[in-house]
C-alpha cells in the first residue's frame, strides 16, 4: 500500500495566492490536507469526484487546487464510471511507477539563476542552452538527475523559458549614450518639431534577397523541408520612411525600391527625399543613421536647396531605435519567411503588395514605434489614428517602374 503524503499541497488558485483572507482559502487547505492523508489511488478518486461535482471547469480547478495532473483526474473519472471494478484494494501502484520527483521551489530558483549566467559561465565555449546541457547543470549543482522530456517540460512550464533567437549586438555599443539619447536628445528633437509644426520621419534601408529568411515549419520527422532558390545573391534594395503627422496624429509609410541588384548611394537617397517632400507637405524632421549615403554630397546638396527639412541622427549601433527596422523584420520574418519567388520580378510584385498592405494598418505602424521605446513628446502618438494623410492616388516612379507609396 502507498503511504500518505507527509505534507499537503499548496493551492495555486488566485484566492489562495493573495494576502487577503478569502473563504476559499480554508476550504482548499482542508481539501489538500484530506488528500495528504490518502494514498495515491484514493487521492485520484476523490479529485475526480470533486471535479465532477463542480461541473464545467471542474477538472482545471481541481488541478490548480491539488496539483494533480489532468491526466490523473481523467483516469479517476474513468475508474469511477467503471465502478472501480478493475481496481484491487490490496494494490495501488507498481513499485517505482509514477511521475518522478520534480525540483523544489528553491531548487527551481537556483536553477534559473544558474541558467541566467549563460552557458559560457559553466564551461561551454558558446552561449547555447540545450536540454542536455541543462541536465548536466542540474546534476552538477543540485545533485538531481532528470530526463530530457522532464527538463524541457520544466523549462517551459515551471520557469517560463522558451526557444529564443539571439539578437546580434555590436560589442562597442554604448548603452549609456543610447539611453541618454532616448531620454534627453529625442524629446528635444520632437519638441522642436512640434514648435515648427513639422512632421517627424524615420528613414532606413534594407535588402530583400531571393534566398528567404528561414523559419521553422512542421514536416515529417527525419525529412526536413528543402527550399529551392533560383539565385541566392539576387536582391532588391528598399528604402522606407515612417512619418508622423503633428496636426492629425496620423502615421504613414513611404517606400521605394531600386532596380534589380542595385545598392543605395547618395543620388538615390536624394531622389527619395525629393519624392518624400512631394508627398509629405510642410516642414519635416528626418531621423536616420549616420551612414555614408546619408552624408553623401548629393544628399547635402539637396538639403541645402530646401529649408523645410531638418535632419537628426540616431546614436551609433542602435538599430532598435528605428521603427522602420521593425518593418523589415515584420515582412521578412512574419509575412514572407520561407518564401522563394522564381525571380526578382515576382519578388518585387510581392513586396509591393506587402508594403501596400502595411500602409493600410496604421495601428501596426504605431506599434513599431512603441516597440522602440520612444515617445515623441507624448503628442504624436495620440488617440486619433486613421488612414495616412495623403494626396489622392499613388505616385509612380517611372524611372524605376516601381510604386512609391502615397502618403
Amino acid at each position: 500500500m502507498n503511504k500518505p503524503n507527509c505534507s499537503s499541497h499548496q493551492c495555486q488558485c488566485p484566492h489562495c495566492l493573495q494576502e487577503e483572507n478569502h473563504p476559499d482559502k480554508d476550504l482548499h487547505r482542508q481539501f489538500n490536507l484530506l488528500l495528504s492523508h490518502l494514498n495515491e489511488q484514493n487521492r485520484r478518486w476523490v479529485a475526480a469526484f470533486q471535479s465532477r461535482w463542480i461541473g464545467w471547469g471542474g477538472i482545471r480547478l481541481v488541478q490548480i487546487i491539488t496539483g494533480i495532473s489532468r491526466k490523473t483526474i481523467y483516469r479517476g473519472l474513468e475508474e469511477l464510471d467503471d465502478g472501480l471494478k478493475a481496481r484491487l484494494f490490496g494494490r495501488v501502484r507498481r513499485p517505482g511507477a509514477g511521475r518522478r520527483l520534480k525540483l523544489t521551489v528553491d531548487q527551481l530558483k537556483r536553477l534559473e539563476q544558474l541558467l541566467s549566467e549563460g552557458a559560457t559561465a559553466h564551461g561551454w565555449q558558446n552561449n547555447l542552452w540545450t536540454a542536455k546541457r541543462v541536465i548536466k547543470v542540474i546534476h552538477r549543482h543540485l545533485g538531481v538527475t532528470l530526463g530530457i522530456k522532464t527538463v524541457r517540460r520544466m523549462l517551459h512550464q515551471e520557469l517560463g523559458w522558451s526557444f529564443q533567437k539571439p539578437a546580434l549586438q555590436l560589442r562597442d555599443r554604448d548603452d549609456e549614450e543610447i539611453n541618454r539619447w532616448k531620454t534627453e536628445k529625442f524629446p528635444d528633437i520632437t519638441q522642436q518639431a512640434l514648435d515648427r509644426h513639422a512632421h517627424l520621419t524615420f528613414i532606413d534601408e534594407s535588402g530583400f534577397m531571393l534566398a528567404p529568411t528561414l523559419r521553422r515549419t512542421y514536416a515529417p520527422r527525419g525529412h526536413p523541408p528543402v527550399v529551392d532558390v533560383s539565385d541566392p545573391h539576387a536582391r532588391i534594395s528598399v528604402i522606407g520612411a515612417i512619418t508622423l503627422s503633428p496636426r492629425y496624429r496620423r502615421v504613414q509609410l513611404t517606400f521605394q525600391m531600386l532596380p534589380d541588384n542595385d545598392n543605395f548611394h547618395g543620388e538615390s537617397v536624394a531622389e527619395f527625399l525629393s519624392v518624400l517632400s512631394g508627398e509629405v507637405q510642410g516642414p519635416n524632421t528626418i531621423i536616420w543613421d549616420s551612414v555614408r549615403i546619408h552624408l553623401a554630397e548629393p544628399v547635402q546638396n539637396y538639403l541645402s536647396t530646401t529649408d523645410h527639412i531638418v535632419t537628426e541622427t540616431f546614436p551609433p549601433n542602435a538599430p532598435n531605435l528605428n521603427p522602420v527596422d521593425s518593418v523589415w523584420s515584420y515582412i521578412k520574418y512574419a509575412r514572407l519567411p520561407n518564401y522563394t519567388p522564381y525571380d526578382l520580378f515576382e519578388l518585387r510584385r510581392r513586396l509591393t503588395t506587402e508594403f501596400r498592405r502595411l500602409q493600410r494598418q496604421p495601428n501596426l505602424l504605431l506599434s513599431f514605434i512603441s516597440r522602440t521605446g520612444l515617445n515623441p513628446a507624448g503628442l504624436y502618438l495620440g488617440r486619433t489614428t486613421g488612414v495616412p494623410e495623403t494626396r489622392d492616388g499613388t505616385c509612380l516612379n517611372k524611372s524605376y517602374g516601381t510604386a512609391v507609396s502615397g502618403v
